[in-house]
Formats: C-alpha cells, sequence, structure tokens
C-alpha cells in the first residue's frame, strides 16, 4: 500500500517524539564495545503504514558510517500478543537467516519495556524497494516481461519459506495455529465493519468458510502477508523479504491464497487493481516448480484471504473515519472491501460445492 508524503513537514509534536524515540534508542545501543555510537537521520519509514517502524543511520564516535538499520516497536501500553509482539520477530528472523533466506539480520532486542517505553528489535537495512501492487513506485519497470519476473520470483520465494523445517529450525518459537481459530480470530474482528452490507457479507462468507473447513495439512512457517509489496526488490532481483507481524506456524495454504487474493482482478475494485500482467496460475506454478507444498484446496484459502482482508479493511475504515487512526489510504481502499467479500463468497461457496463432490 502507498505510504504518506516522508518529506512532507511534520508537527512540532511528532518532531518531538522522534527525536524522543531516537535519543532513548542511542542510549539502549551505546553499551560495551558499542559506546560509541551515534543515531542519525532518525525518520519514519517511507514505505507502509506502520507507525512505529523507523529508519536511521549509525555511525561510530569517529563519524564513520555503521550502516543503516530499521527500528520496530511495540505500540505502547498494547497487550504484547500475535501482531503486537514485535520481539517475537528477532529469534525467527535470526533464525531464517541462519537458513539462507532472504530476510534482515537483528543486533539489537529487547523484550522489556525499558529503555524504549515498548519492547523492539533493530533489523539491518536490506536493499531494495517493496513491490506495492497496486500503485508500484516509478522506479519498477512497467514492461511486462519484468512484471512477471516479479510474481514469479515472489512465487519461487513463498516456496523457500515453505520448505523450512520448522520443528529443527523454530523448535519452541510458536504451537501451531488450528485452522479453526485462524478462522475465528478474523470473525471477532467483523464486528467493527460499520457498514451492514459489509458486515452481513462477512458474515456469509465466514460461514461458508467454516462449513468447507479442509485439511490444515501441510503445516509450517507461515508469512501471514506475503505478497510482492513485502518483498525488497533491486535490479529486478529479490533482496530480502520483510514483514514478518502475523507469521506463525500453521496452515501453510494462507499464504498461497493470499498472494491468489492479490493477483486476483475480481478480489477488487475496477480503480484498484492490481499491476500483474499474469494469472494466479502462473504464480502457482512457480511456487510448485521450487518445491511449494501447499498446493490443496487453494479456492478455500483463497476464500480465507478475502475474509481476512476484509475485516482487517473494516476494522482499519473504522478508525481511520473516527479519528482515532487516520490514514487517507483506508478511505481509498473501503470501495473494494464490497468486491473482496464477494469474491470471497463465490470461491468459498464453490470450494463448499467441491468438497460436497457435486
Amino acid at each position: 500500500m502507498s505510504a504518506p508524503n516522508p518529506s512532507a513537514p511534520l508537527a512540532q509534536s511528532e518532531q518531538d517524539r522522534l527525536r524522543g524515540i531516537a535519543a532513548r534508542l542511542e542510549r539502549a545501543l551505546r553499551t560495551g564495545p558499542d559506546a560509541g555510537l551515534r543515531v542519525r537521520d532518525f525518520d519514519v519509514m517511507e514505505d507502509g503504514h506502520a507507525g512505529l517502524t523507523f529508519g536511521f543511520d549509525l555511525r561510530e564516535a569517529t563519524g564513520a558510517s555503521r550502516g543503516r538499520y530499521i527500528l520496530k516497536m511495540a505500540p505502547v501500553g498494547v497487550a504484547r500478543r500475535g501482531n503486537t509482539d514485535v520481539f517475537r520477530q528477532s529469534p525467527l528472523l535470526k533464525a531464517l537467516k541462519r537458513q539462507g533466506l532472504p530476510v534482515p539480520d537483528v543486533p539489537w532486542a529487547s523484550s522489556q519495556d525499558a529503555p524504549l517505553g515498548a519492547p523492539f528489535i533493530v533489523m539491518e537495512r536490506l536493499a531494495g524497494r517493496v513491490f506495492v501492487v497496486w500503485e508500484p513506485h516509478p522506479s519498477f519497470s512497467r514492461d511486462p516481461a519484468d512484471l512477471r519476473r516479479i510474481w514469479l520470483q515472489a512465487g519461487a520465494l513463498l516456496a523457500q519459506v515453505h520448505r523450512v523445517d520448522w520443528r529443527a529450525t523454530l523448535s519452541g518459537w510458536e504451537q501451531p495455529r488450528a485452522l479453526i481459530d485462524e478462522l475465528d480470530q478474523w470473525t471477532r474482528i467483523f464486528k467493527h465493519a460499520e457498514d451492514p452490507a459489509w458486515y452481513a457479507a462477512g458474515m456469509r462468507l465466514g460461514e461458508s468458510l467454516r462449513a468447507g473447513l479442509p485439511d490444515a495439512a501441510p503445516v509450517g512457517l507461515v508469512h501471514g502477508d506475503f505478497q510482492p509489496g513485502n518483498i525488497l526488490y533491486e535490479d529486478g532481483q529479490v533482496r530480502g523479504l520483510i514483514d514478518w507481524e502475523l507469521s506463525s506456524i500453521g496452515a501453510q495454504g494462507l499464504d498461497l491464497g493470499w498472494m491468489l487474493m492479490m493477483i486476483d482482478p475480481r478480489a477488487w475494485h475496477p480503480g484498484w487493481q492490481p499491476v500483474a500482467p499474469l494469472a494466479g496460475a502462473d504464480v502457482i506454478d512457480a511456487y510448485r516448480a521450487a518445491g511449494g507444498p501447499a498446493l490443496a484446496n487453494l479456492a478455500w484459502y483463497q476464500a480465507l484471504a478475502q475474509y481476512r482482508l476484509g475485516a482487517i479493511a473494516c476494522l482499519n475504515v473504522k478508525l481511520h473515519r473516527s479519528g482515532k487512526r487516520p490514514d487517507d489510504l483506508w478511505e481509498r481502499f473501503a470501495p473494494s472491501i464490497p468486491h473482496l467479500l464477494g469474491r470471497g463468497i463465490e470461491l468459498a461457496e464453490r470450494a463448499g460445492l467441491d468438497k460436497q463432490g457435486m
């Protein structure tokens, strides 16, 4: 999703907030052999809408550059679970880095509220730029062959993620999540749908998904928001996979279903279409060719993806319109909610008929 303009002038209160976080971070990092480190050019990240994700430079006492880093903080005063438990990404990313996946290293992290006021992780900043599927940055080529490579590389990378031996690599990190629990989580979020038609469509979709619940196999590492908008590309090549907030151990069909939703023009409003000159079947083929294991029940898993994002969108539209968390992106996104839910109902009901052998 597109980001606010990072060059727009900040209110004085926001400038003060950023200076305060940067100063506390510098004090936290200046220990032992790193006592001379300085935090410079601290700012909210350009890409994305995570208000607690910041970029900064680190410099030695001599002025020499230590590199560019990313700070992710948990929201203050919010229970630490799921996507608000930022620290849980630290052992995950370290394990995946050892396995050779293109994820950032995590040289600093804390599970405690002190010293920044909330748990945090500091990651290396990888090269490249994410491919926002509805509005790619102008630096990306619009040549159809180049765009196809963006998506096909994503399919192959997802297979690499799904081949991780989580029992050996991530022992003790997370307990597998049952598929019914995944479904129930988003059912609860739908209570925030303010439009009665959105709520009704969400309830119909949820019922259809529940009626057609498949076997969860294969179970393994799930990214949770796998799509080109969370993949860093440089010169048309994958450089990194980021944003692991929704990661879990669970049914891996979740990830491929999410990718199929992102690429499906019928899932989106005509004015909010993915830039994707290929079909979902092409991404499935790339995933299969790279050894991806989650190839069953894909219509159902895409319907679940539509349900998940529909719930997220209903919540965020409510937060935007109420003024609790203003973000104009969700106003622009709102016309796609009926398309997400309608396409999801179509896919879930088809999957239900297939399950019944009709």
